[in-house]
């Protein structure tokens, strides 16, 4: 594997935001944007909602589909030994105009070559201010 400066357990940030972007823009296959920075057992546990390698790939057809662009704001990251957490904001703007802005606190473990092996995370919408 080509390390790059994204790879979660070595730029945390950077992997936050380079791999929503990749994932909705890349013309790399989703099974290979997801496999840059996870690992083949990958799981994402998502507000209790458990996804796995296939289930991830199928979210990322209609991202590509719907998504015109994605921002992240990252607020915080820790990594520490084999684990890693963050604090972020992504915003994603559809192809039709409405904008989804999403907190998320991010928990995960690491592989020894700084792939991601699972996520925990709890996310918050973000509603607009009135009249926007």
């Amino acid at each position: 594997m080509v390390r790059t400066s994204a790879v979660p357990g070595y730029d945390l940030a950077g992997y936050l935001t380079s791999y929503p972007h990749e994932m909705a823009f890349s013309d790399d296959e989703p099974g290979d944007v997801l496999d840059r920075y996870h690992t083949a057992d990958f799981k994402l546990c998502n507000d209790g909602l458990l996804l796995d390698r296939t289930r991830l790939i199928e979210h990322a057809r209609p991202a590509r589909r719907n998504a015109s662009s994605v921002r992240v704001e990252v607020s915080q990251t820790l990594v520490a030994g084999d684990q890693v957490a963050a604090r972020y904001t992504l915003e994603a703007v559809m192809r039709k105009g409405k904008v989804l802005s999403t907190e998320i606190h991010m928990f995960g473990r690491l592989a020894p070559d700084g792939r991601l092996r699972r996520v925990d995370q709890i996310t918050r919408t973000i509603r607009p201010p009135a009249g926007e």
